[in-house]
C-alpha cells in the first residue's frame, strides 16, 4: 500500500502545483475559469484518496502521531507531498 501512496502524494503534488500554477491565474489574470472545475475536482479527488491512504498506513504502519500530522499537512502546501517522499518515505 505505500507504494500506491507515494504515486497518489505525487500525483496530489501535481495537481496542487496544476490548480496554482496555471488554473487559478487562467481564471484570475485571463478570465478562464473553466479550467477550475476539472483541475480543481483532480485535486479534490486526490486529496481525499491522499487523506484515506495516509489514515490508512498510519494504523499500518504504526506511524508516530506527529509524522501523521505532517504527512496530512504536507498535502495543502505547494511541494509538500515531494518533500513529504523524500523525508519521510524514501527508505520506507
Amino acid at each position: 500500500m505505500l507504494k500506491i501512496f507515494k504515486i497518489i502524494a505525487f500525483l496530489e503534488g501535481i495537481s496542487l502545483l496544476a490548480l496554482f500554477g496555471f488554473a487559478m491565474p487562467m481564471k484570475y489574470a485571463f478570465e478562464r475559469p473553466e479550467y477550475i472545475s476539472s483541475f480543481g475536482m483532480a485535486h479534490g479527488l486526490l486529496f481525499i484518496v491522499y487523506i484515506i491512504l495516509a489514515t490508512m498506513l498510519k494504523i499500518e504502519e504504526n506511524w508516530a502521531a506527529k509524522k501523521f500530522v505532517i504527512i496530512c499537512l504536507a498535502s495543502v502546501v505547494p511541494f509538500g507531498t515531494f518533500y513529504v517522499e523524500n523525508k519521510y518515505l524514501k527508505n520506507a
